[in-house]
């Protein structure tokens, strides 16, 4: 099995790089691709850790936060992390992401439950800041019972807490992947809000500034979902990913490989992703 979306403490996840790698050893994978949010600090002592296991496969990735409707992610897949442009990109991502932070601490206190980001920093780990870093803190201040209820009522969008400020779109999220010798992928679809038929277009029109492929495979889709994901990829010429979007404790309810139970990615999709990207 392989699981091609997952999270450290570089970004959101519960585990740090090197025990990400361990843990998804143990679990029987033979390769994942680390994709924390709008970083790739990770990504250099996951690499180092999974050379020490025979047998076992790091992919370099990213998850690129972009401006949309509802909730879309650019996943970037085999990028180097070296790259100018990738880099010089994420300082920028990265200073928007502070300025989203000060906005959900904003949107909370307004909304009557008072915080601040040096707060919610406390959670981060050294890692970028990032949502349920807030809804930990939610949690201790009594505001909540469980991260689970403050990401749905406070922090989801929508929500009072949400903030919509991003630093690229779309297009710009996939040029920057490319730009790092990377293979640029939607994440879970069903999070865009668009209807079948925007989201054809959407997808369409990516695919024309390089865009290889789409999340066919995921947590939260259901079969019908999966169905139509993988028709929609075929009748574009896209090619499929797939992946948990494991957190560790911080999504306890999703597991790495096989997500909420339900899940199976064989290795032959990344044998297809990389055969066919190249």
């Amino acid at each position: 099995m392989i699981d091609l979306h997952t999270h450290s403490t570089a970004s959101d996840g519960a585990l740090s790089p090197a025990e990400l790698v361990a843990y998804a050893y143990n679990k029987g994978l033979s390769a994942i691709a680390l994709t924390d949010h709008d970083t790739v600090a990770g990504i250099p002592a996951a690499v180092s850790a999974a050379s020490r296991i025979g047998g076992f496969e790091l992919i370099p990735g990213i998850e690129l936060s972009v401006e949309s409707r509802g909730e879309t992610h650019v996943l970037g897949y085999f990028i180097d992390i070296s790259s100018k442009a990738l880099n010089g990109a994420l300082e920028e991502i990265r200073r928007v992401r502070i300025e989203r932070g000060y906005k959900t601490a904003e949107n909370l206190t307004a909304a009557g439950l008072p915080v601040t980001v040096e707060e919610a920093l406390e959670f981060s780990g050294g890692g970028a800041i990032a949502r349920v870093h807030f809804a930990k803190l939610l949690v201790k201040k009594g505001y909540c019972t469980t991260v689970e209820e403050a990401m749905r009522e406070w922090l989801s969008p929508g929500k009072p807490g949400h903030s919509t400020m991003q630093a690229i779109t779309a297009e710009e999220a996939v040029e920057i992947i490319r730009a790092a010798s990377g293979d640029a992928y939607i994440a879970h679809l069903h999070t865009t809000k668009m209807a079948p038929s925007e989201l054809y277009e959407f997808l369409k029109r990516l695919k024309e500034v390089g865009l290889s492929g789409i999340e066919c495979f995921y947590s939260e889709y259901t079969p019908e979902m999966t169905r139509e994901y993988y028709s929609l990829a075929e009748s574009l010429g896209l090619l499929c990913s797939g992946g948990t979007d494991f957190h560790g404790n911080n999504k306890p309810h999703i597991e790495i490989g096989t997500g909420c139970g339900n899940m199976r990615i064989g290795y032959e999709v990344l044998e297809q992703m990389r055969k066919k990207g190249a």
